[in-house]
Formats: structure tokens, C-alpha cells, sequence
């Protein structure tokens, strides 16, 4: 195949797998159902969680929020090309389980072949965009249920930032719980992204003591007609023992932004991760824009403490 065309073969019959950038958009232009036959024929994982029950995703749903920055630069993930990249190193390292994200690049990644045997957890709620007056408002604009049954995906993912101050917080709680309880009557997992948040002069700020984790954790794991199919998504945070004393559902770490040293960043993994509700990593910037820019060995580091 070249940059520019696709043979009209490959674009009318079974779904291809693309190898460059340009050919994305060429199928993406001339033949968008290709979308739909490549979710149907994407190789999926016998078992979502691997046989030492530990899971490393790699998460990318961030720009959908207009939240861009990595490490201290701001428009870090402003390419889309350089963005798939990094996240196809990452998802072709040894260890890696899978991918967490919104539909834009979940589906190039997987024209691009990178989706086979592999993980894939939907990004729901990205409609409260970083520095908005509506911030807070987590409203659906990723994938909804029907959409995530469809694209035959392993579980979905919520943000659920509850402001005690805020009276439309009840509404995001309202349609987490409904969520769950749909996803879960499908056998899908949701894992839920749970913070205490409130505005300091006017800007968005998560609680991240332990006290307001533990909180967080027992308003979110309350949500739904059943937590049968409930993960949560939590913070590395101080006394981590004691935040996972707060419950039984099987917990995933979240990396975040970190403005500390690489190492002192996987040092704290290292330890959250011998808690035995603790399963494993979803980690997004820290390894897609590691300071050395060295994606490969950030994400192998980060899987070792995994597996």
C-alpha cells in the first residue's frame, strides 16, 4: 500500500490493518465501516485479567479533556502522530495488558493492528475539559453503553469528581450509578476514577490526603444496582494501607502528572502495589512522555513492578 491510497480491495473487504498514518485517514475517508469489521475481527483476550491476576494498561484519554500537558510541557500531546507512536511503543512492550481510551484513539490504534490480544477499557466521561467554568461537569461525550457492548470491549471507565459544593455533582453520581448497573448486566467491568474536588480560586483541585481518598472510595463503590463488575482507578497518595483498608474491590493505580523524580514515582508504585487489593497500573503520561523520552524502558520499569 502506499501513503496516499488503499487498493479497493483492501478498503471494501475484510478490514485491513494499516501501516501508516496516511492510511489511516484514506480509510478512515473512503470506507468508515472498515471501524466496525476491525472490532468485530479483533483478537481478544481469552481472560481479562492475565494468569497472575495483575494487570499494566496504558492510558491515553486525556487530550479528550483538552488536557494536554506532560511533564511541564504544555502541549506535549498536541501531536496525534507522535502521541501514537509513544503509545504503540508501549503496548508493543512485553507485559503490557492493554489500553485505556477515548474512541478517536482506540480505533486508529486499532486500524494500525496495535489492539490485537489485548485489553481495552472505553473512556466515558470527558465533557469536564480542563480550566472549564463547567469543569466539573463530567458529562458523557466519549463512548456510552450501547457503544461499548458493541465495540467488544473488556470494560469502560468513568471520572467521578464529586464536589460537595457543587449541586450538579448529584447528577454525575446519578448517571454513574445507572452506568454501572447497565454495563454490569452486560458482564462488563467499570472501573470508577473516584476525588473529592472543589475550586481554589477557581481552579479544580483534587483532595488527595488520605482522609479525602477514603471518602471518595466509599461514595464511588456505592453506585450501581451492583458492584459485581466495579474496579476503581485510585491515586498513589500517603498511607496507602489505610486507603485500601477501605475496601474489597480490586483497585488499579493511577500515575497521574508526577513533578517528582522517575524514581521516586516508581518507588511509591512499588510499595502500593504489594497491597492485595491492588492489581496492577493504568499509567498514562509518566511513561508516554517520560522525562528522557525513552518510552520503552519507563514502560518495562513499570511493568516489572507489575508482573
Amino acid at each position: 500500500m502506499s501513503d496516499t491510497a488503499l487498493a479497493p480491495t483492501e478498503v471494501l473487504g475484510a478490514p485491513p490493518m494499516c501501516t501508516t498514518y496516511a492510511e489511516v485517514t484514506e480509510l478512515r475517508s473512503r470506507d468508515p465501516q472498515a471501524i466496525g469489521r476491525a472490532l468485530a475481527a479483533r483478537r481478544r483476550r481469552p481472560a481479562f485479567l492475565p494468569q497472575d491476576g495483575r494487570l499494566m494498561l496504558v492510558a491515553a484519554d486525556h487530550p479528550a479533556r483538552g488536557a494536554l500537558s506532560a511533564q511541564g510541557r504544555p502541549t506535549a500531546m498536541a501531536s496525534r502522530t507522535d502521541m501514537l507512536d509513544r503509545l504503540r511503543t508501549a503496548l508493543a512492550r512485553p507485559g503490557v495488558d492493554g489500553l485505556l481510551a477515548t474512541a478517536d484513539i482506540a480505533e486508529d490504534l486499532l486500524l494500525l493492528g496495535a489492539l490485537e490480544d489485548k485489553v481495552v477499557v472505553a473512556s466515558m466521561n470527558r465533557g469536564g475539559l480542563a480550566g472549564a467554568s463547567f469543569e466539573l461537569d463530567d458529562r458523557m461525550t466519549g463512548y456510552d453503553v450501547a457503544g461499548v457492548i458493541a465495540a467488544r470491549f473488556e470494560a469502560a471507565k468513568m471520572l467521578n469528581r464529586i464536589d460537595l459544593d457543587d449541586a450538579g455533582t448529584v447528577a454525575m453520581l446519578e448517571t454513574a450509578g445507572r452506568t454501572i448497573s447497565e454495563l454490569a448486566r452486560a458482564g462488563i467491568v467499570m472501573m470508577l476514577e473516584p476525588f473529592l474536588s472543589r475550586r481554589v480560586d477557581g481552579r479544580v483541585v483534587n483532595d488527595l490526603s488520605p482522609d479525602g481518598v477514603i471518602k471518595s472510595v466509599h461514595i464511588a463503590q456505592g453506585l450501581g444496582a451492583t458492584s459485581a463488575y466495579t474496579w476503581l482507578k485510585l491515586p498513589v497518595v500517603a498511607e496507602m494501607e489505610r486507603v485500601m483498608d477501605a475496601t474489597t474491590l480490586p483497585t488499579l493505580l493511577l500515575g497521574g502528572d508526577p513533578s517528582r523524580r522517575p524514581e521516586e514515582t516508581y518507588a511509591s508504585w512499588r510499595d502500593a502495589l504489594a497491597l492485595p487489593a491492588v492489581r496492577g497500573l493504568v499509567i498514562g503520561r509518566t511513561l508516554l512522555y517520560p522525562p528522557d523520552d525513552d518510552v520503552a524502558a519507563a514502560v518495562d520499569t513499570a511493568t516489572a513492578l507489575v508482573h
